[in-house]
């Protein structure tokens, strides 16, 4: 993390430039069996297509709220900073009536309805794998975001001081975000670490182990959904194959 850096698009350039081969995200579903590992090079790449699907396709401007209807997964992490670098407000689990578009799993596509905005889905399938049969009334993402481009420009600076996220109840700017996540790396003894999460991404903790902490302070994440259904001992060696530094 650079003194100059705000908002987590400036995070992720940061860890871009710093050393774009290591790994950031490693994603297991102990439901699947899918294990994915995305590099800070992979990752961005996957949020400056996002990003333009977001800004172009979808003509969403800084300030629009975005409901985000995901799970834990490294899909939604994408989605986050895809938001971050447009300028636009992601809003955890919020409401898809009063949201200007709304990004949805394949569990909550009813709810999502209820989005008089841009709607997409995600099938959330192992390898970012497309719908069977596309949801009426949605744009499904696997589809939509293999065609665009893979640099991204904001048409208009992201505003570090202006809304940012909401979770939880709680509306965060982007500065705000930033300066937090450091510090609680910094408390929690995981600033720069590789760290095990299997919280979702509902509440500002889950974000902080499972995402921003690791972009503020030069760490990695291990994130891990359906956890429960993984027996200790297979958990105990996942830490240490992983590298593991903190578990939360």
């Amino acid at each position: 993390m650079n003194a100059t850096d705000r908002t987590p698009a400036d995070l992720l350039r940061s860890a871009l430039a710093a050393d774009p081969g290591r790994p950031l995200v490693t994603f297991y579903d102990d439901a699947t069996g899918e294990r994915v590992e995305l590099s800070v090079a992979t990752f961005a790449n996957w949020v400056a297509k996002t990003a333009n699907l977001l800004q172009g396709d979808l003509g969403a401007e800084p300030g629009d709220r975005l409901a985000l209807l995901l799970p834990a997964h490294w899909q939604s992490a994408v989605w986050l900073l895809a938001c971050a670098s447009v300028g636009v407000v992601a809003e955890v689990g919020g409401d898809p009536a009063g949201a200007d578009l709304v990004v949805s799993g394949p569990d909550t596509l009813e709810e999502a309805r209820a989005c008089s905005g841009e709607r997409i889905a995600l099938a959330l399938r192992p390898l970012g794998g497309r719908f069977p049969q596309p949801p009426a009334g949605f744009a499904d993402y696997a589809v939509e975001v293999p065609g665009q481009g893979d640099r991204f420009a904001p048409f208009v600076p992201v505003d570090a001081d202006g809304p940012g996220l909401v979770v939880g109840g709680e509306e965060l700017s982007y500065a705000e975000l930033v300066a937090r996540a450091a510090e609680d790396a910094a408390k929690g003894g995981y600033a720069g670490g590789r760290v095990l999460s299997g919280l979702g991404y509902d509440t500002w903790d889950g974000l902080s182990a499972g995402l921003y902490g690791a972009l503020a302070t030069g760490g990695s994440v291990v994130l891990c959904r359906n956890l429960d259904r993984l027996a200790p001992e297979a958990l105990a060696q996942r830490v240490e194959s992983e590298r593991v530094t903190h578990t939360v």
